[in-house]
């Protein structure tokens, strides 16, 4: 079944993202990419053409082909399917919708979550359908949308909920990178993806039926969460911590669709160079 969930981004976005984490103001774009500020102001409000995407995408630091496609409309690949023993949530928050993760081993019916999302009724809908018990709950970071509902998971569940350690939490265990849970037959690993928040982090699950990791907002379907700390960090974690994954990998990031590794190195603007 193809994944019903739209792009995060558009290309309007990535652009901004990127001039917003290089600190590049128009004047500055329009300078490096010898191009007038005309055609600046015209990028900003939506208007392209493919010279000027190809002009502004070096200055950026992002793929011009892959940027190209997202902005024509280019579906590339389609994305994976939900793999068996995982389910998404994916919930309204204000002008957007936030994803929330339930993974679990068939055998022993412990499940673990992966952030709350903005309503857990479907997390917790899933848990009592499927008789799982919930040991652990993971946060990726603790932007609003991903925390909104953990303590009614917390008080539902009995789980204990897990923060990583540079974003501190009340009533939340710390997670340092390098961590290993275990949820049944599933091991998941813990690793450092910040850059969009402080302490992000992303969850590499083995186990399940393919290879797949749990990312938060450090990567989204050909784009990334904005750099509210640092654009190099976004860039240097995703590229250790994700890009270094098998192609086959499937990644369930914060908003938007599923996608791979595979293709995020060949569609995903922001990585042009693949890793």
């Amino acid at each position: 079944m193809s994944d019903s969930l739209s792009f995060e981004d558009t290309w309007q976005d990535v652009v901004a993202k990127a001039m917003r984490g290089l600190a590049m103001p128009p004047t500055q774009l329009a300078e490096r990419a010898q191009i007038t500020q005309h055609d600046a102001d015209r990028l900003q409000s939506g208007e392209f053409s493919p010279a000027l995407i190809a002009a502004v995408a070096g200055p950026l630091g992002l793929n011009g082909e892959a940027l190209l496609a997202l902005a024509v409309g280019e579906p590339g690949p389609p994305a994976p399917p939900m793999p068996a023993c995982f389910f998404r949530s994916n919930t309204p928050y204000h002008d957007m919708t936030v994803n929330a993760y339930l993974a679990w081993d068939a055998e022993t019916r412990e499940g673990i979550i992966f952030d709350s999302g903005a309503d857990a009724s479907d997390l917790l809908a899933q848990v009592r359908e499927l008789g799982l018990s919930i040991r652990h709950v993971l946060l990726t970071h603790t932007h609003g949308d991903h925390i909104f509902d953990l303590d009614r998971i917390v008080e539902k569940t009995g789980a204990t909920a897990h923060t990583p350690a540079a974003e501190p939490l009340a009533g939340a265990l710390p997670v340092e990178p390098g961590a290993v849970f275990s949820c049944g037959a599933l091991r998941i690993e813990a690793r450092r993806t910040s850059g969009h928040a402080v302490g992000g982090t992303s969850y590499v699950v083995n186990g399940l039926e393919v290879p797949l990791a749990v990312v938060g907002d450090a990567l989204f379907a050909r784009s990334m969460g904005g750099p509210q700390i640092s654009h190099a960090d976004c860039l240097s974690t995703n590229r250790a911590a994700i890009f270094t994954l098998p192609d086959a990998t499937v990644l369930a990031p914060g908003h938007g669709p599923l996608t791979t590794v595979g293709t995020e190195k060949r569609w995903n603007p922001f990585f042009p160079h693949g890793v």
